[in-house]
């Protein structure tokens, strides 16, 4: 089920390793999905990994220190962006867990312990400001940016938008040592379409993966369980500590997207990857550039695809919602928004996506066999999905 208020809440899945993974979101179009960013270990109150597993990792070998005999438009595309990308490290405080496999917070747990977690990020201005995924700044205490040159500096946060999943720090560092992506733009993505990712994957920052654009308008979930529309799917590997980071076309050398999630069975890559559509993310990160608030229009409605037919059918309607005030009730099927053909539930959500806060529309429904017309004014979305649904 998708739609506007509520979706499918995560379930909560670890793995042991040197630092533990937690997804935080799941694709809703698709099922149980992970965020692929917090790549992060416990500092006090956590669990411990047998040292016999442990890996040393040595850092790559700048690019720039060294002649290649061979150079390609990827080698090209990933001398000029990757000082762009940042690896964002985070410090913060969080319920413990007594017990491995169950969710911080458990009763028995410890109380609190702090934790550090680690994404990625790209630049967007030479006055510092970095755009990332919103889950992986959630809750931090302190931000450390890590620069291709191995210098860091401590970064504050802009502002954030859970029901996009973006969020914007700030470096205080000289202009000289920001290097801005090119932002693209997401209209036009095509399946097919060659992109690349950089990031850290597994806490290996200046990362470049590369694939194709496998399908776009794919519908996932945000933080706080709203619905991220027009996301884009791509097979470049994307794992724990990628998002945040670009995708990148690579035929304009253009950022479309920003990895934020992946669809996997073991939690690690599976060739099924989500970022967030780069011109729903530009459009928060100018509003949080400029000290405004990000607001998203609600319906107040679950909705899933029409059982029979074209159309989005209503699951549930939230009490009080502009959709309750309007009479919308359970099992009725909406399939215009303002004589606009909706072909099913991601429809929907792209239609209404598109739209404001205070926004009038009129809805064209089929109720128990006949057709109606019903006017809806727009709500403004709440911070995170409700439960409190009318019959």
């Amino acid at each position: 089920m998708t739609g506007d208020p509520e979706q499918m809440s995560p379930e909560p899945s670890f793995r042991r390793v040197i630092r533990r993974a937690a997804p935080v979101a799941v694709a809703a179009v698709i099922g149980a999905g992970a965020g692929a960013a917090v790549y992060a270990f416990s500092n006090g109150g956590g669990h411990t990994s047998n040292p016999a597993t442990a890996t040393v990792v040595v850092p790559a070998q700048s690019a720039a220190t060294r002649t290649s005999t061979t150079s390609t438009p990827l080698t090209q595309l990933y001398k000029e962006d990757a000082p762009g990308v940042v690896d964002i490290t985070v410090d913060s405080t969080s319920s413990g867990s007594g017990s491995f496999g169950l969710p911080f917070g458990t009763p028995g747990g410890t109380p609190k312990q702090q934790t550090e977690a680690e994404g990625s990020g790209f630049v967007l201005d030479t006055k510092g400001d970095i755009i990332t995924n919103e889950h992986v700044v959630d809750g931090a205490n302190s931000i450390t940016v890590r620069f291709q040159d191995g210098s860091t500096a401590k970064a504050t946060l802009v502002g954030s938008d859970k029901s996009t999943d973006v969020a914007v720090i700030k470096a205080d560092v000289a202009a000289s040592k920001l290097h801005p992506l090119t932002l693209g733009s997401s209209a036009g993505v095509q399946p097919g379409q060659a992109v690349v990712a950089i990031g850290s994957p597994f806490g290996l920052p200046e990362s470049m993966t590369a694939g194709i654009v496998s399908a776009i308008d794919r519908t996932i979930t945000a933080p706080n369980n709203f619905s991220i529309s027009g996301a884009i799917q791509t097979d470049a590997a994307i794992n724990h500590g990628n998002s945040g980071g670009p995708l990148i076309d690579a035929a304009s050398n253009t950022v479309i997207g920003i990895n934020a999630q992946i669809e996997s069975d073991s939690n690690d890559n599976a060739g099924v990857g989500f970022a967030v559509p780069i011109d729903a993310a530009k459009n928060v990160a100018d509003t949080l550039i400029a000290g405004g608030t990000v607001k998203h229009s609600y319906l107040g409605v679950t909705v899933a695809d029409a059982q029979t037919g074209a159309g989005a059918q209503v699951g549930c309607v939230v009490s009080g919602g502009p959709a309750d005030d309007a009479g919308l009730k359970a099992g009725d099927v909406i399939t215009a928004v303002d004589g606009q053909a909706i072909a099913g539930a991601d429809a929907l959500t792209a239609n209404l996506a598109s739209r404001t806060p205070g926004d009038k529309v009129t809805l064209t429904i089929e109720r128990n066999g006949s057709t109606k017309t019903v006017d809806v004014t727009l709500g403004t979305r709440p911070s995170s999905s409700q439960n409190n649904c009318s019959s």
